[in-house]
Order: structure tokens, then C-alpha cells, then sequence
């Protein structure tokens, strides 16, 4: 097995130095195409309107001066001489849970392999401190040793949150669904050197849908979530509905 492995931390963050060692015990060679810096909160970006350069850092390592989505297309569509069998992105230095993953750089790494066609994980150690990669790097092994005979359905990704524990506390793995937050905290005002206004982003909002069966809840009660993702965001139940009303209005 091929494994690519990409983030939105950087090439160098302790969560994908600890995956690529874990990995490679089950995989032919494991591949790191990942940012060459913190690009967190960078969605499925992609750059278009300049060129991406790329800095072989090693036989296997690849930083990219880009986006993790960037970082994960041109590994699949150009940069690497052989096609992966899957992609993980992660270990991610803290939770994507709930509304996280409409933001998140390492579910969008995943959600662009998906897109290219591989299986895909995003994986994230959820803590304060985030001092298990251990942890999580294991239970990320465990579970694609599962995807070698129970594949992922087409147009799923699992996004995968570990507590920030030792491997021997995890009480156990849970499917979950997303939860949701509270609305952000209203941005931070600010001034800069010269007296202009800046503005940062306010922290997001408290948990809201964080009840049993959320990955709130499994990550809380110390167990693995993992969320099964549909990359397909079609609302198919509303395109009846929104059809008949849309008839209504050309007749009327």
C-alpha cells in the first residue's frame, strides 16, 4: 500500500512526522506532500492566480508553498511518479468537530483526495495540550487496516478526532454525526502601529448540538469519533420541492 500523507499544520508538525513513522509499519512507502507552514483554517483553497512552488525536502517529503489542498492536488495529478492507494490528512494539533469542518485544512486535504478519486481520513487529536500523536497515530493505523476490507462508500471521507489521551484510556471507538456550534464571538477590534483599524477573527462559538451520538459527545466522554462525510453537499430530499415551486413561479 501507498499511503499519502498531507495537513494544514506543515510538513515539519509533530502530528505528521508521528503518522508517517506509525504508517509506514503497514504501507510499501509512505509520501508527505504537505504546506511548508501553519496553514490552518484554509478550507479547500486553492491558488490560481500564482505559481506553487515545491521544495523536495527529502526522498518521501515534499513542502509545498500553498494551501493543503494545493498540496494534496499536485501530489495526485502531477508531482509524484506513482498514484496513492489513500490519503490521510493529519494529525491535526487539536479537534475538527461539528461546524470545524467547513474551515478545516485537514478535512479539506482529505475532501481533495476524495475528489481525485482515493479513499481519505482526516484525522485530529483533540485536547488542549495535544501531547498523544501516539494515540492517535495508532487508531489511524487500526482504521485503515479496516478500509483494506470494508472500503469507504464513493463520496465519503472520515473525519476522525482522538483524544489527547493515552492510547490504554481510550474507552473505545464511536460512529458519530457532526454537531454544531453557537455563532462566533463577535470579532476583536484593534489598532494597528500607525492607528488603523484591524480586526481579529473572534474564537468560535460554545458547543450547541453536542448531545449523544455528536462527536462533541464521544470526544467528551473519551472516546475516538469517527464522522462518516458526505463530500456530495446536494440537498437531494429539497430538489422536488425546490422544483415545484420553481414550475409554480414560470406559470404564475
Amino acid at each position: 500500500m501507498d499511503i499519502l500523507i498531507s495537513n494544514d499544520d506543515g510538513y515539519m508538525a509533530p502530528g505528521i512526522l508521528c503518522l508517517a513513522q506509525e504508517l509506514a509499519k503497514i504501507a510499501r512507502r509512505v509520501t508527505t506532500v504537505a504546506p511548508d507552514r501553519n496553514r490552518s483554517a484554509a478550507s479547500s483553497s486553492l491558488t490560481l492566480e500564482n505559481p506553487i512552488r515545491v521544495a523536495k525536502v527529502s526522498e518521501n517529503i515534499f513542502a509545498v508553498y500553498g494551501t493543503p489542498t494545493d498540496a494534496v492536488h499536485l501530489g495526485l495529478t502531477g508531482l509524484l511518479d506513482h498514484e496513492p492507494d489513500i490519503v490521510v490528512s493529519g494529525i491535526n494539533t487539536c479537534a475538527n468537530l461539528g461546524d470545524d469542518v467547513i474551515y478545516s485544512g485537514t478535512v479539506a486535504a482529505a475532501i481533495e483526495g476524495r475528489f481525485l478519486g482515493l479513499p481519505a481520513i482526516a484525522v485530529s487529536l483533540a485536547g488542549s495540550e495535544c501531547k498523544h500523536y501516539q494515540t492517535a497515530a495508532v487508531i489511524t493505523r487500526k482504521i485503515i487496516e479496516q478500509l483494506m476490507t470494508h472500503p469507504l462508500p464513493v463520496n465519503t471521507i472520515l473525519n476522525v478526532n482522538v483524544p489527547d489521551l493515552p492510547l490504554d484510556e481510550i474507552k473505545g471507538m464511536r460512529t458519530t454525526r457532526l454537531g454544531n456550534r453557537h455563532k462566533a464571538e463577535p470579532a476583536v477590534k484593534d489598532k494597528d502601529p500607525r492607528g488603523k483599524d484591524i480586526y481579529w477573527i473572534g474564537p468560535p462559538g460554545a458547543e450547541q448540538d453536542a448531545g449523544e451520538g455528536t462527536d462533541f459527545y464521544a470526544v467528551s466522554q473519551g472516546y475516538v469519533s469517527i464522522t462518516p462525510v458526505d463530500v456530495d453537499l446536494t440537498q437531494h430530499d429539497a430538489i422536488a420541492t425546490i422544483q415545484a415551486w420553481i414550475d409554480k413561479s414560470y406559470k404564475d
